[in-house]
């Protein structure tokens, strides 16, 4: 990847980030799959990308007084749990597969944005 497409997806996932809350990683992984990263990859690497953007975005939220910590905190033990098992599942899963399901997910979000 071209360091201008770099530049591109790191600020475009960081404003999708900042405005929607880890929003980035929807468009940090087809980003990513353009630089003939392997599929697994693109995910882990979104992953990592995602993380430091949220750090930031968060930081940001508490100074505004957006933030509320104590309903984060309930949340925080199960998803930390289903970040080790989706972590765990993505050795196992086919890439084409998690492609797809990859999709479907972006797909299901969208319609629902949409009607609601």
């Amino acid at each position: 990847m071209k360091t201008k497409q770099k530049l591109i997806t790191g600020l475009t996932a960081g404003v999708l980030n900042g405005l929607f809350g880890s929003g980035g990683g929807v468009v940090a992984v087809p980003l990513l799959e353009r630089s003939q990263l392997e599929q697994r990859k693109c995910h882990a690497t979104s992953v990592v990308l995602i993380f430091m953007l949220s750090l930031v975005s968060a930081g940001m939220y508490a100074l505004g007084g957006h933030l509320d910590f104590t309903t984060a905190m309930e949340f925080i033990p199960a998803g930390l749990a289903g970040a080790l098992v989706g972590s765990m599942l993505l050795k196992k899963v086919a890439n084409d597969l998690l492609r797809r399901i990859f999709g479907i997910i972006i797909l299901i979000s969208a319609v629902r944005m949409l009607i609601q």
